[in-house]
């Protein structure tokens, strides 16, 4: 196999030129690019009316924290044996593996650095087995042969990807097998969010790009490949292409057992990814550097015509929806609109648990919190309470529980009939909002709590302004999850129905699209699409009935939504000016504080502590695994078994996809390190208005490069560092190195 590695750099190339994948889907993407920047501005000028939300949205991350650390037991593909690794999980969800905590306290670089979007957690060897043999027909072993995997013990998680490397990891026991699925399974509900949100023209012209692509080749619904950044997605659609005919030219060329071929696959599989990645990653930055130095030119054209391209398109719709309009209007009325109270119900039910808990753990963690404060010595040990508190949102444990409600969301039969590939799409996005939510809630507890403090209470009077806060938060997290939930709900049926309705329409009104192209003045043809057009006309027609669903639901007690009738004015004018100051440093002014009298340190050493302090929080660890000590030890006896996934409203209406948090990687690899997260302010839109951007996917999250280490085994397909490389994450000092902190 490793002949055939070594040619297919030229087939591969060669492949994807005569099948022109890359280049026909970066014509969409510049097509898309000017709708989505008239979009943009026409949404500046026009703005949404809509109510603000009454939570707070921490404007500064969290960043260089560590949101979890601990021993994992890998397997090595190039050993063919299973080692310890100590494992830190950054603020950026990025998996770093070290050969031990010793290497990572002497700022030795990581062995890998892995970026989880488009994996699966396994946590059965034989379910592994299964999926290994289903992707290459033929190579079933027989029973009672030696498999591909040998676990040492009964807990093992794999991280499984259609395409990339695999990865291998084992427990001890159960719980540390729970422990660290709940850690992963955050990991790649990160990684898989990964195009900004704050990306208003870049991103949904990708995003709307990939989906009238895989339209052009007939596949509409949802695809579960868009899973990561956009080099990492546009990978993923080359091979969802190019895999099957890869596979049925290589696979009688594989020789030897079952398992042999079998590994053979899975490495020329990854080998191919990662040429693939290359491609796609120089192709698209050459036509977004492209686009983004035509887009002065275009902006100008658009302030100058902008009511001349709103007149040009809103005619071209009123001639596209006197064509389409009776054949759609028959195809909701009988295929859609019977269904949607059913795929409402099923979305509701796992939703509203889950925001529910959100809720629960929020209460109670606060109320704890008071507690422990009230006996253990009131403002002195606020501080100390309230960093952990500060970072509740991003703790994979404590919100394991808000995460699973969305596990029982089944969509039976009615999945197989409107095409939908799977319901992952929709537990994630909504998991997303609930830690979105969360972290709102808290960060707005800490401000209004920090603006109670100023008055200087007793122990007393802290308990009771403790109780006053949380329960105006409360009332504030009630309205907005309604709110999110609300436009989630609308989202995932827009999601369902308008692939679906796409479809059903095809064959009769695809092809007289064409015929409307002469409608659009020459000028104005970067930023007017057909396409585009007759969807957001297909939209309007199936948008009355899911608004007047999502609103009937309402008025259901058993959901807690707010009905639209029910609109909660801001309450607190000035609230949202208190989080226009800087952070709040709780361990700063409240730790050891003496009851808060302590004067303040002098600039100078003020900055110095900061700094002191900025860089101890690099090594503390939200959660705690200090105490479990490495797994295995390996030796002579460890077992060595053979190695082995309206311009406005339409975004929040039609958002859809789950996105990491990076941008294009530095590193040439697929499995790079993600980058820094940065929350966005979720609003309530209780209203809606015509779209300009149907099918627009929401990627909460701004990116910054967490400065992966540079890729040199290509052996074992994990990036590692060369020695020079020292990620700022890991930089240490004499009173922090090591330190890990109970959250």
């Amino acid at each position: 196999h490793m002949a055939v590695l070594s040619t297919l750099a030229e087939d591969i190339s060669q492949e994807c030129a005569r099948k022109n994948i890359l280049t026909e889907f970066l014509q969409f993407y510049e097509d898309q690019y000017g709708v989505a920047l008239f979009n943009s501005m026409r949404h500046e000028i026009e703005g949404t009316g809509l109510p603000q939300a009454q939570l707070l949205w921490r404007k500064v991350p969290l960043d260089e924290r560590i949101i979890f650390s601990g021993n994992l037991f890998q397997y090595q593909e190039d050993s063919k044996k299973w080692r310890n690794r100590f494992s830190l999980v950054p603020h950026n969800y990025g998996l770093v593996l070290y050969d031990n905590k010793v290497a990572y306290e002497r700022q030795v670089p990581p062995r890998a650095v892995i970026n989880s979007a488009g994996y699966k957690i396994l946590t059965s060897v034989d379910q592994y087995l299964e999926l290994v043999g289903n992707s290459l027909p033929g190579t079933t072993a027989k029973s009672g042969s030696t498999p591909i995997l040998k676990c040492p013990t009964q807990f093992p998680l794999i991280l499984w990807h259609p395409y990339a490397r695999h990865y291998y990891f084992c427990m001890m026991t159960e719980a540390e097998q729970d422990k660290w699925q709940a850690v992963l399974q955050d990991c790649i509900r990160h990684c898989n969010n990964g195009i900004p949100e704050d990306s208003k023209v870049e991103g949904p012209a990708f995003t709307d790009a990939i989906r009238m692509y895989r339209q052009s080749k007939e596949l509409y619904g949802t695809w579960e490949m868009l899973c990561g950044n956009e080099v990492q997605i546009l990978s993923n659609l080359v091979m969802e292409e190019l895999g099957p005919e890869l596979k049925a030219e290589l696979a009688p060329r594989l020789k030897g057992k079952p398992q042999e071929r079998q590994r053979q696959w899975i490495q020329i599989s990854d080998a191919v990814y990662r040429m693939v990645y290359e491609q796609a990653k120089a192709r698209f930055e050459e036509v977004l550097a492209k686009v983004q130095q035509a887009r002065p030119a275009m902006k100008a054209v658009i302030r100058t015509d902008m009511d001349q391209i709103i007149t040009s398109k809103e005619h071209l719709a009123s001639k596209i929806r006197a064509f389409i309009l009776p054949k759609a209007e028959v195809c909701v009325r009988n295929h859609v609109q019977p269904y949607i109270p059913s795929i409402l119900e099923a979305l509701m039910v796992p939703t509203s648990q889950g925001f529910t808990e959100v809720r629960d753990v929020f209460f109670k963690e606060v109320t704890d919190m008071n507690l422990n404060v009230i006996n253990e010595g009131g403002i002195d040990k606020l501080g100390e309470y309230m960093e952990k508190l500060s970072r509740l949102a991003f703790h994979p444990l404590k919100m394991h529980s808000c995460y699973e409600k969305m596990e029982s969301l089944r969509l039976d039969g009615l999945q197989q009939r409107f095409d939908v590939s799977s319901t992952s799409v929709f537990k994630q996005r909504a998991q997303i909002h609930m830690r979105e939510q969360m972290d709102n809630a808290v960060y707005t507890f800490e401000t209004l709590l920090h603006q109670e403090l100023g008055k200087g209470p007793t122990k007393e009077e802290l308990c009771k302004s403790i109780q006053r806060v949380l329960e105006r938060v409360l009332k504030k997290y009630d309205y907005d999850s309604s709110s999110v939930r609300k436009r989630f709900f609308r989202e995932a049926l827009l999601q369902i129905s308008i692939p679906f309705l796409l479809r059903k329409l095809a064959p009769t009104c695809k092809s007289e699209l064409p015929r409307f192209q002469e409608l659009i003045f020459e000028d104005f043809a970067r930023f007017i699409l057909v396409e585009n057009t007759y969807e957001e006309v297909v939209l309007q027609t199936v948008m009355k009935d899911i608004l007047q669903a999502v609103k009937e639901a309402a008025v259901q007690r058993k959901h807690n939504l707010y009905r639209d009738s029910m609109v909660m004015h801001n309450s607190d004018p000035n609230l949202h000016l208190l989080a226009e100051g800087a952070p709040i440093d709780w361990s700063e002014e409240y730790s050891n504080s003496g009851g808060g009298g302590s004067p303040s340190p002098s600039p100078p050493e003020a900055a110095t502590l900061l700094e002191k302090r900025r860089r101890a929080k690099q090594v503390v660890s939200v959660v705690q695994d200090e105490e479990a000590g490495m797994p295995f030890e390996a030796g002579p006896e460890s077992p060595s078994p053979a190695s082995p996934d309206s311009v406005t409203e339409i975004r929040g209406l039609l958002a859809q996809g789950l996105r990491a948090e990076s941008p294009p990687l530095a590193s040439p690899l697929p499995n790079g390190a993600p980058a820094r997260e940065s929350p966005q302010p979720e609003a309530a839109p209780e209203a809606s208005s015509p779209p300009d951007s149907p099918l627009q996917h929401l990627s909460p999250g701004k990116a910054v490069d967490f400065g992966p280490p540079k890729p040199s085994d290509q052996e074992t397909g994990e990036q590692v560092s060369s020695p020079s490389s020292h990620p700022a994450l890991h930089t240490t000092t004499e009173d922090s190195a090591g330190v890990q902190t109970e959250f």
